[in-house]
């Protein structure tokens, strides 16, 4: 059995703010998106995700742990991906059990279209209420945080965005 560790005040607060922030700034994301673009956020991530990859595929595997869904959700939302014709399925050259999902042509077009929507919410919710030096210090913390990828390259989803 594990102990509980006590937390202070601070750090408490702290944990409860960033989640509280999340979940307010995620809903207004997906709420903007649905109602401009008719289209969910986890999608818009898949197919974020999949055009930041090399060649445009990742390995479901890889997929499943950029994305904020279980492993069968992810199924379910690639399934759905692929009836619309925004991301394909192909066999991993190099593992005959691994399945990479491949952003396609249609995919990068919805992409395309649907980032200013996205953008501009983040710009809305986060970007324009933020100095730059808070920015470069909210940049800072959170890939000081992340332990499972490194941090984004310069222009991050930027880039993607564009679709390349």
């Amino acid at each position: 059995m594990t102990t509980a560790v006590p937390l202070t005040e601070t750090e408490l607060g702290a944990w409860r703010s960033f989640l509280r922030t999340h979940a307010q700034i995620t809903r207004k994301l997906e709420a903007e998106l649905l109602a401009e673009q008719d289209l969910p956020l986890a999608s818009y991530d898949v197919l974020l995700q999949l055009a930041e990859a090399p060649y445009r595929r990742l390995r479901m595997t890889d997929l499943a742990d950029r994305v904020l869904l279980s492993r069968s959700g992810l199924t379910r939302l690639v399934d759905r991906l692929e009836r619309e014709g925004l991301v394909s399925r192909a066999a991993c050259p190099n593992d005959a059990r691994g399945t990479h999902a491949v952003l396609t042509e249609a995919g990068a077009a919805r992409l395309r279209s649907a980032a200013p929507t996205h953008l501009r919410g983040v710009s809305e919710h986060v970007t324009s209420r933020l100095s730059e030096t808070e920015l470069e210090q909210l940049r800072h913390l959170m890939d000081k945080l992340m332990t499972e990828h490194p941090p984004l390259p310069e222009g991050g989803c930027g880039v993607a965005e564009g679709v390349r």
